[in-house]
This record gives C-alpha cells, sequence and structure tokens, in this order.
C-alpha cells in the first residue's frame, strides 16, 4: 500500500474513533503516534522519536515538548500534542516559547485531528504565530498529502521545505481571506472594487449598499469559473462522437429536452459535491416533469429534484427517509445556499 493510500485509511480510522477518545494521552496513542509512524519514523526509539524531550526556557528549567524527531541527535520538528476534543487556536503560546530555544526548524501543534505546521519565516529562530501548512485529517486533499509526504523520513529535506514553506503560508491566507469575502464583503474589498467602478465619494453608506452587490457578483464570477472548468472537463477533446451520430438513423423527437439552465445547474450540484463526493457517482436524469440528479445513476438514490421551466423556480432535496423538501430558487447560483443539504443527501447512499 502506498503512502496516499495508507494516510486516507488511517484518516478514515481516526474519524471512526475520535469522539471515543476522553483523554490527551489516548489521543496521543491512538491517534499521535500512529500518524508519525505512518510518516516512517520509528516512534519506539527514544533517539529519533524522542517523548518528553527536554526543551529549557529562559529561568524555567526541565520544560518538555510532548515529543522532537531527532536527526543525528539534533532536534528537527517539535511537536506539542492536546487532547482530540480541544480546539488548538489557544495553544501555541507554549511550543512558541520551546521553539525559541530549541535548534528545531519546524513545530507541529496538534489535537490528533488537526496538525498545524510551522517555522520561522518572518524572524529567525521565532516561531511564526501562523503556520505555514495545516492539515485536517477528517478531509485530507491530494494536495495536502503532497506538502505531509515532505515530512516522511525517507523524504525529510529541511531546506526543500523551507523553500516552499513561504508560499503555502501566504497562499493558504489568500484562500483564507477570499472565502470570507464570499460570505461577507469587507469594507476595505468593497473600496478596492469601488476606486475603478464609482466616481463618487465612498462613504460609508455608499460601500454599505454596493457590498449586497459586491458580494452576489463575486460570487457569480467564481461559480462561473466552476462551471466552465466542469463543463470543459466533461465537453470530449475529439469530434469522433459527434461523426459516429451522423451514421446513426434518427428517431422520433423526445417530447424531454434538457435546457441549458437544467445542465448548468448540474454543474453547480458538482461542484458544491465535489469536494466530498466521488463525481463520477454524480449523474442526472431528464423527465417530462422533473430535472434529476442522482448518486450511482439510480433512481432509487435521488440527491435532488429540480424544476426549472416554470416561473417559480426551485429545487427538491430529499432526507434519509426521501420526503423530499421544497427550496424556491430566485437564480441558479442560490443552490449554494442549499450546499449542507445536498451534500447530505447524497451522503446518504454512501
Amino acid at each position: 500500500m502506498g503512502f496516499n493510500d495508507e494516510i486516507k485509511s488511517f484518516a478514515q480510522r481516526i474519524s471512526q474513533i475520535g469522539e471515543g477518545i476522553q483523554t490527551e494521552e489516548a489521543t496521543k496513542m491512538s491517534m499521535i503516534v500512529p500518524f508519525f509512524q505512518i510518516l516512517g519514523y520509528d516512534v519506539f526509539n527514544p533517539n529519533e522519536f524522542c517523548p518528553e524531550y527536554t526543551a529549557d526556557v529562559g529561568i524555567k528549567k526541565g520544560e518538555k515538548v510532548d515529543y522532537a524527531i531527532l536527526l543525528d541527535g539534533s532536534p528537527q520538528v517539535l511537536i506539542e500534542c492536546k487532547w482530540c476534543g480541544q480546539q488548538l487556536d489557544k495553544h501555541d503560546s507554549q511550543l512558541f516559547r520551546y521553539f525559541s530555544t530549541s535548534s528545531a526548524k519546524f513545530a507541529i501543534l496538534t489535537n490528533g485531528l488537526e496538525y498545524r505546521f510551522y517555522t520561522d519565516l518572518n524572524e529567525e529562530n521565532k516561531m511564526d504565530l501562523t503556520p505555514f501548512l495545516t492539515i485536517d485529517i477528517r478531509n485530507l486533499k491530494e494536495q495536502t498529502i503532497s506538502e505531509l509526504k515532505k515530512f516522511c523520513k525517507d523524504a525529510f529535506d529541511k531546506d526543500n521545505i523551507l523553500s516552499t514553506a513561504s508560499e503555502l503560508k501566504y497562499s493558504s491566507l489568500i484562500h483564507e481571506w477570499l472565502t470570507k469575502q464570499t460570505d461577507t464583503v469587507s469594507d476595505d474589498f468593497a473600496k478596492v472594487i469601488l476606486g475603478d467602478i464609482y466616481d463618487g465619494f465612498k462613504t460609508q453608506k455608499i460601500i454599505d449598499k454596493f457590498k449586497p452587490i459586491i458580494k452576489k457578483t463575486f460570487n457569480n464570477y467564481i461559480n462561473n469559473m466552476v462551471n466552465e472548468k466542469i463543463s470543459s472537463a466533461l465537453t470530449p477533446d475529439t469530434p469522433d462522437e459527434a461523426e459516429d451520430e451522423a451514421d446513426v438513423p434518427t428517431s422520433p423527437k423526445k417530447k424531454i429536452v434538457t435546457t441549458d439552465d437544467e445542465l448548468q445547474a448540474f454543474n453547480i450540484i458538482r461542484a458544491i459535491l465535489a469536494e466530498e463526493i466521488d463525481l463520477s457517482k454524480i449523474t442526472y436524469r431528464d423527465t417530462e416533469s422533473y430535472f434529476g440528479v442522482l448518486y450511482d445513476d439510480n433512481n432509487r438514490k435521488p440527491i435532488c429534484r429540480l424544476n426549472l421551466d416554470v416561473r417559480k423556480k426551485y429545487v427538491m432535496i430529499p432526507d434519509e427517509n426521501k420526503n423530499f423538501t421544497r427550496f424556491h430558487l430566485d437564480d441558479l447560483v442560490n443552490l449554494y445556499d442549499y450546499k449542507t443539504q445536498l451534500i447530505a443527501a447524497a451522503k446518504n447512499y454512501e
């Protein structure tokens, strides 16, 4: 089994046992130590994976960090652990103190579910307050797995990791900032947009007036880009299919006509499900009464039903008992408002 498959299998197991773990020590033994074992470290060799590593801080002697990864007796990575039920946001100060007294270039703060990787990009020997890489074991992506591989024992190269750490850190911060704008447009973002399109004074009243417009336009722009990517991926590269169709005798025209709006809605739904569901499982069937999005091309596994041919457009989403709830749509982009319900409906069939 390769590293990618092994770490994904491990993540599945962790998701199953995480809720039953009640202490920090149990978190270490059941979740954190096995994680570093998968990375290739001999977790039973204290000369390589040292528990309770001493990191004296100022006048405090005998201060210990939970684990340290050692190379030739020198610490390379400090690891501070918390119980899997704790949030990590207020627990980096202790690791910050340890980092400044150690020769280690990297530090990891983890609760077994989330791993935050730190270094000293801003100031030498002073740990950054913002991690350059965050990995959520419950939501692994191929890109983060690739970055995680760099911390495997047989691939560990300090200079190689540092060469990409800055880009990772700031691309993550930019992504986080842009994500916030899709939810709540900030005054500063609104001012930047209005600077090129609005000639009048940018008073707070004007900014507040334009913020909803900017939010809607920004979300539409992103959605259109996603739809174009998906449509491009679904479009055949060669005209063979069209040529083959020319040789097939024409059959009587059907009453069912799949509209552009229906196809666009299908692509939006695929984009919504992409992070959680295997897209090869998502199909559609058009009927005379509705446009259905299905799991595994099975009519008994509906994800939703759409009616876009009437003046009042709506989507119907089933619960676990296949009882449908109707949601009206002012615009196709409003499908994103029902992301949680759509994902839940698809996951019912996994």
